[in-house]
C-alpha cells in the first residue's frame, strides 16, 4: 500500500470495488489513559465477495494477518492480537486488531494511521486537548457510500470538558459517520482533565522504613 495512504481508506475503496451491493463497518475503540498511553481495538467486516474477487482481496491483504501486522507494526506500540475469521451465517469476513501504546501520538508512525494526525497537547491548566483526523474518502464508482459506516469510540481517564462527538455513553464518546458524511474530512476533538495518577500512600513509606530498620538491627545483632 502507498505510504501516507490510510488503512481505512484502502479498506473502503477496495470494498466498494468488490462489494457494490454490500456494506462495510469499521470500529476503532480506544481507552486513553491519563498519561497518554492506552489500548486500541479495531474491528472491521464486510460482505464476503465471490471466490474470484476474494482471491484479489486476499492479495491486497485486508484480511491477511501478516499484511495487517505490517500495517500496524511500530517500535512505539505493541500488537497484542490479530484475528481474522469468516461468519457463514451472514457471509461476512471479519478482522480484529488489538494493540497497546505508550503514547497515542506515536501511532502516527504506523502505516495504518499515516493520515490520522493523532495529537495530545496541553490545554488550559490541568487539561489536555486530543484530536484525530479522519481523512476524506471519495467513494466514486457511482456509489454514495451510505451503507458504509465508520465509528470511533474513545473512553477517557478523566473528566471531559468539551467534545464534538455525535453520541456519548458515560465517559465514552462516539463519532459515527457514513462515508458521505465524512466529506472533506472530520476532526475528532476532545478537551478533558485527566484523573490524577494514584500516588503511593505515605504509610507505605513508613512501613518500608520500619521493616528496613528491623532488618538492619537483626543483622547487627547477628554479627555480635
Amino acid at each position: 500500500m502507498k505510504a501516507g495512504y490510510s488503512f481505512l481508506k484502502t479498506i473502503i475503496i477496495f470494498s466498494l470495488i468488490f462489494l457494490t451491493a454490500g456494506c462495510l463497518n469499521y470500529i476503532q475503540d480506544v481507552n486513553l489513559y491519563a498519561d497518554g498511553s492506552g489500548k486500541m481495538r479495531i474491528t472491521y467486516w464486510m460482505k464476503m465477495p465471490d471466490s474470484e474477487d476474494f482471491k484479489v482481496l486476499d492479495k491486497i491483504g485486508l484480511f491477511n494477518p501478516d499484511s495487517i501486522r505490517n500495517e500496524f507494526a511500530s517500535k512505539y506500540n505493541s500488537i497484542e492480537s490479530i484475528k481474522v475469521y469468516s461468519d457463514t451465517t451472514d457471509s461476512t469476513t471479519h478482522a480484529i486488531v488489538e494493540l497497546s501504546f505508550q503514547s497515542i501520538d506515536s501511532l502516527n508512525n504506523t502505516k495504518a494511521f499515516a493520515s490520522s494526525n493523532f495529537s495530545l497537547q496541553d490545554g488550559a491548566s490541568g487539561q489536555k486537548v486530543f484530536t484525530q483526523f479522519i481523512p476524506p474518502i471519495a467513494t466514486g464508482f457511482g456509489l454514495d457510500g451510505s451503507n458504509f459506516k465508520v465509528t470511533y469510540k474513545y473512553t477517557f481517564a478523566g473528566d471531559v470538558i468539551t467534545h464534538n462527538a455525535t453520541a456519548t455513553d458515560g465517559r465514552t464518546l462516539i463519532w459515527s459517520y457514513s462515508l458521505s458524511e465524512i466529506g472533506s474530512g472530520k476532526t475528532i476533538s476532545v478537551t478533558f482533565k485527566p484523573f490524577k495518577l494514584k500516588e503511593t500512600p505515605y504509610w507505605i513509606y513508613v512501613l518500608m522504613s520500619v521493616v528496613l530498620l528491623i532488618v538492619i538491627v537483626f543483622l547487627v545483632r547477628k554479627k555480635k
